[in-house]
């Protein structure tokens, strides 16, 4: 499944607060700073197909699948990020080009850089 940038930030998003405990869409509006309205458009658009499921009392949880596309996105910003911060990048710089990048690199050149860092940095 292709998604676009928005709902792949959003699943990642989920994801991270998830990690933190329980997720309701407000803490999904603070976390990214977009209003309510906004979330609540992802939300249906992230139940639809079937990436997320709410509960009644209004609990956001991942599908697998959704937990799936969410973690290769969160570990490919961080992969990125270190990559950056490695080659001098400031750590906000680099947090904030690893979002960007991390939409549209290739599933190539992450398992590359991802050696890259095991064969060079991993001791670092």
């Amino acid at each position: 499944m292709s998604l676009h940038e928005s709902a792949e930030m959003y699943l990642e998003s989920i994801y991270v607060l998830a990690k933190r405990g329980t997720v309701r869409s407000i803490d999904v509006a603070e976390f990214m700073g977009y209003s309510k309205p906004s979330v609540s458009r992802a939300v249906s658009i992230l139940k639809r197909d079937g990436l997320l499921v709410m509960a009644k009392d209004g609990t956001l949880t991942l599908t697998d699948e959704g937990e799936k596309t969410a973690k290769k996105i969160f570990e490919r910003h961080t992969l990125l990020t270190e990559f950056l911060e490695n080659i001098g990048v400031s750590a906000e710089t680099a947090s904030d080009d690893a979002c960007k990048i991390e939409h549209v690199i290739s599933d190539e050149t992450i398992s590359a850089m991802k050696n890259f860092i095991e064969k060079n940095l991993g001791d670092k």
